[in-house]
């Protein structure tokens, strides 16, 4: 675990900025088994890291590339197709493990909740609802409030700011390497909380990578207080 050398006493952790899609929902899994599928159907195959390359970002990776050849309005009605039967599969999706338990724990801790995220704000306050995922999040930081996604950290900053808190007194948990980068460049200890899609990732050294939250909102002040060094 990486150390830092506190500028003044070891900070208390005041807020948790989590990712949206793979972090608080599972989501990523879903999407690419359906893609995936969608592939074979055309007789193509899309492999797992190919796929990584997009999580938590916008642009890195483009599934319908290989469907380029085909005529636009054909194009646009398997698009179509796709999406719909995409949310349909998404309907069965529950929060990850540990997920709605660390959130009511925070809560109650007056620890304060904030996602930052890549996706659209309609799809977070779709998903989250549903889930009552959102319930207690004061923050949101979304796509098209920065002028670029993870891992640029302008989503953690936007977040930051809003909180109104600095750095060390925040933690970040993300799913995908481009999450976690962004959360890193703005000054944040993150962890990794990954799964089956993204736990093949190639992480820095030194990342905490956790498949499973384990231990609750005391075991996350533990590793905070440890990244940034006690007094």
């Amino acid at each position: 675990m990486t150390k830092h050398t506190p500028k003044s006493k070891t900070p208390k952790l005041e807020a948790i900025i989590f990712d949206f899609d793979g972090t608080l929902l599972d989501t990523e899994g879903s999407e690419f088994l359906h893609f995936q599928e969608l592939y074979r159907a055309h007789d193509l195959e899309l492999s797992l890291t190919d796929w990584q390359q997009g999580i938590g970002t916008w642009g890195a990776f483009d599934p319908w590339q290989p469907f380029a050849h085909l005529p636009a309005n054909q194009l646009e009605a398997l698009k179509h197709s796709h999406h719909r039967t995409l949310l349909e599969r998404l309907e069965e999706i529950v929060p990850r493990l540990g997920i709605p338990e660390l959130l009511e724990e925070a809560k109650t801790q007056g620890i304060r909740l904030a996602i930052a995220s890549s996706s659209d704000v309609d799809w977070i306050t779709h998903w989250g609802e549903k889930h009552g995922l959102l319930e207690g999040v004061e923050v949101l930081a979304t796509r098209f409030e920065v002028e670029k996604v993870k891992p640029d950290p302008a989503l953690y900053l936007l977040a930051l700011e809003r909180l109104n808190l600095p750095a060390r007194a925040v933690m970040a948990i993300e799913d995908s390497l481009n999450g976690y980068r962004a959360a890193v460049a703005a000054g944040l200890f993150c962890l990794a909380f990954t799964h089956t899609i993204t736990e093949s990732l190639e992480f820095p050294a030194g990342t905490i990578k956790w498949p499973q939250l384990e231990g609750g909102l005391a075991a996350l002040e533990e590793l905070h207080r440890g990244y940034w060094g006690e007094d």
